[in-house]
């Protein structure tokens, strides 16, 4: 039941008895809407979301980008799969090389040479069709490749964007080329065309993820952009890469059964705040109050700190993540929250002190969340990006493609867990979410944004199981950032200005680094979600009012 005192734009969930996808963009809404309708399942319809939404939100998402997926069947007993379609450093992508070129001790965020791990989310749409796929592989990229050849319509997001980093884009002959047309910013409503992304979407469309991609055209296209002082990846990377089934990692509150990715993703930091708020009456602070918010952040602060000492490639590292995610240790670290007084974010101890002393690691980055449910009952939740909006800032020439620059979040300090190597993966913070009901898939949600994502989810948990909001009400319910925004150094507490001047007032009491933003703020990230009413029969769709997307279902 929703309750009746939540937030409400005007924009209701979207209730449908046989399907929903919702996304930050309304063109892949259709497009996943659309492989529902034809036939296909979950799956196909999220690949076809996806593939709009690397033309229609290319400042997010991209075919240059990382992926993560969790697929849930109805009647498999709680079962869920996991795909891990991030790649790895290049084999070039030595320590040595970048400490050499590194002024500050860093890996500069854009340019050619921050474009070092191979890009893995075409082959996660690859490992994910076929096990679950109905409909052909070609029919997914048809509307894709159609919005990218004729023309899609610029977003409010994507001009924004577009406006703020409009010197990378300059910098990048081929970047300013295709998002720079006429060498100006293009306003809301106007056609951007990506003719050289549209054959690349032909090419992955008819040749398939390897033939097209990781082994052929493509891959050799996306090698060595920038020269010698360029990006390090070579065509042997690519034919080398393959997207990984894993076993995702789980926690309970109230009951429900909470699911996110292992390592190298921030899932186990998730786990650990929905355990650090199950020891917690949340429903008696009550919704919107500055005890919510207080105990929101500080639980935010204590769980941040085991993944900012130890978060990287487990293959590299011995995680203590059965530890980390247990119920005991998040009673013990809960004494760690004072519920009059803030802590420091930057002093919150770790829990488990790494081996060697080390700087912690702060993540930042843009991201598309999307989700997915067919009328069988299959329920995914999807998460793509190229890290920073815009990712590395460069289009490799004649393919449309924007590389990520997920790589350069490795760090260069040998001590530190995150330091680079080549074939390793970097610390992500990629994390779609999934809440079980009796063993079935009962919620998909999850939201863009680095150090938002946890947050946002937490938020729509709360509210949904706590309070009783529907999912719309949760996703529109004012949020809070407790860290960084994109492209700042602040580790404020950032509030939405529908947040009460008394909240505020209490919270700046209690030693809260409050920083109001606007009433709908963009670096709040774009959430989504789809639960699963099974005693009335149907999905419950809801987007972000914040994003351009839509929820849609039949």
């Amino acid at each position: 039941m929703s309750h009746p005192n939540g937030p409400r734009t005007g924009r209701p969930p979207a209730y449908a008895p046989n399907g929903v996808v919702t996304t930050p963009h309304y063109l892949a809404s259709s497009a996943g809407l659309d492989a529902l309708r034809r036939g296909g399942s979950a799956v196909d319809a999220a690949i076809a979301a996806n593939a709009v939404l690397t033309v229609a939100y290319p400042h997010m998402a991209g075919l240059g980008g990382d992926g993560f997926w969790l697929i849930a069947e109805a009647g498999s007993g709680g079962r869920v799969h996991a795909i891990d379609a991030c790649g790895p450093a290049a084999a070039g992508a030595s320590l040595e090389r970048y400490q050499a070129r590194s002024a500050d001790g860093t890996i500069a965020a854009r340019g050619a040479a921050a474009a070092l791990t191979v890009p893995g989310a075409v082959d996660g749409w690859r490992l994910a069709h076929e096990r679950f796929g109905r409909l052909p592989w070609a029919s997914l990229f048809a509307d894709a490749s159609g919005l990218a050849r004729d023309g899609v319509p610029v977003s409010r997001s994507l001009a924004d964007w577009t406006a703020t980093d409009e010197p990378i884009l300059a910098a990048s002959p081929a970047a300013g080329a295709i998002f720079l047309p006429s060498g100006r910013v293009p306003r809301d409503g106007e056609r951007l065309v990506q003719a050289d992304l549209a054959r690349s979407l032909e090419i992955i469309a008819a040749q398939g993820a390897r033939a097209g991609y990781y082994e052929g055209v493509l891959g050799a296209a996306l090698s060595g952009v920038g020269g010698p002082d360029g990006s390090p990846l070579a065509p042997d990377d690519f034919a080398a890469y393959h997207a990984e089934w894993v076993e995702p990692i789980r926690t309970t509150y109230r009951g429900y059964e909470v699911v996110e990715l292992p390592p190298s993703t921030q899932g186990f930091t998730v786990l650990q705040l929905f355990n650090l708020l199950d020891g917690y009456d949340v429903a008696g602070w009550g919704e919107g109050t500055a005890d919510y918010y207080h105990h929101m952040a500080e639980a935010v602060k204590v769980a941040f700190a085991d993944r900012d000492e130890w978060l990287t490639d487990p293959r590299f590292v011995d995680l203590p993540i059965e530890r980390f995610i247990s119920k005991a240790y998040a009673d013990e670290r809960r004494g760690l929250i004072d519920p009059e007084r803030a802590a420091d974010i930057a002093k919150v101890p770790a829990g488990i002190p790494y081996a060697s002393p080390h700087a912690r690691s702060v993540p930042d980055g843009d991201t598309c969340y999307f989700a997915a449910a067919d009328a069988d009952g299959m329920v995914v939740s999807l998460i793509q990006s190229i890290y920073h909006d815009f990712g590395s800032g460069v289009v490799a020439d004649g393919t449309g493609i924007i590389l990520q620059n997920r790589g350069a979040f490795f760090s260069l300090d040998p001590a530190h867990p995150n330091v680079l190597a080549p074939g390793k993966r970097t610390f992500h913070t990629l994390v779609p979410a999934m809440l079980l009901q009796d063993g079935e898939p009962y919620l998909a949600f999850g939201s863009m944004g680095g150090e938002g994502q946890p947050q946002s989810q937490a938020a729509m948990a709360t509210r949904i199981i706590d309070f009783g909001y529907d999912v719309q009400q949760a996703i529109e319910a004012p949020r809070w950032l407790m860290g960084r925004t994109w492209g700042t150094p602040s580790r404020n507490l950032s509030l939405e200005g529908r947040i009460s001047d008394e909240v505020v007032r209490e919270l700046k009491r209690r030693g809260q680094p409050v920083q109001p933003v606007t009433d709908w703020n963009d670096n709040m990230g774009h959430a989504q979600a789809i639960r699963v009413d099974r005693a009335a029969g149907l999905y419950e769709g809801g987007a972000d009012p914040r994003g351009d997307g839509a929820a849609l279902g039949y």
